[in-house]
């Protein structure tokens, strides 16, 4: 079984997503995801899990709390627009949520759907019951990289970038052993998607499509 199941990363690239791709590769920068990972722990999982980023309940945001083998290191860099950066944040903690429902094995957590909606919340929960379903969890360290993102006309923003999976593996929760795989250029992850702002002022992602073993993300 992948470090991550292939539910999103299988998805063929329509032409919009391509466009978009081909846009962001311009200028030699793009994007990863959280879509891939798949590890397993034990029920104290939710107790002994240290605090990640979020802005907590105070602005109506849910406190995403990880286990503390799950660790990410974000290389987006600020852009010193408002909504970009928003954009860029909102997406970091999406992909956070996501490892969160895992964690939790709840396909319906509160947290990703609150940063999510249409299509990628409906993949969203596809791929988390797929971690469900195999009794497992992601563990170890996942990189975003060569980020992307323009606001568009209509409102909504295009986000692009890369996931480095070299050290990110599946867990499983029956034995607690982790299944450590070899890198390949599989293990480098393109993303593409698109956000709007709602009526909470959060950027929620509406569609998000991957490419494994993307050139654009290999090391």
């Amino acid at each position: 079984m992948n470090r991550r199941p292939t539910l999103l990363a299988a998805l063929s690239l329509t032409a919009a997503a391509a466009l978009t791709l081909s846009a962001c590769g311009s200028d030699g920068s793009s994007e990863t995801k959280d879509n891939d990972k798949i590890a397993g722990a034990d029920t104290g999982d939710r107790a002994s899990a240290s605090a990640t980023a979020g802005t907590g309940k105070a602005s109506g945001r849910p406190t995403i709390k990880l286990p503390s083998d799950v660790t990410y290191k974000f290389e987006w860099k600020k852009t010193g627009d408002a909504d970009r950066d928003a954009v860029l944040s909102d997406a970091e903690q999406r992909i956070k949520a996501v490892d969160l429902a895992i964690a939790h094995q709840d396909p319906l957590d509160e947290a990703y759907r609150f940063y999510s909606d249409g299509a990628a919340a409906a993949d969203s929960q596809k791929y988390i019951q797929e971690f469900v379903d195999h009794k497992a969890r992601t563990t170890g360290l996942t990189r975003y990289y060569n980020e992307n993102v323009t606001i568009k006309d209509d409102g909504t923003a295009a986000l692009v970038y890369c996931e480095d999976q070299s050290k990110a593996f599946n867990k499983f929760l029956k034995t607690g052993k982790t299944d450590v795989t070899p890198v390949t250029k599989d293990s480098y992850v393109v993303y593409a998607g698109t956000l709007r702002k709602n009526d909470k002022g959060v950027w929620v992602t509406e569609r998000l499509i991957s490419q494994r073993g993307s050139a654009k993300c290999q090391p």
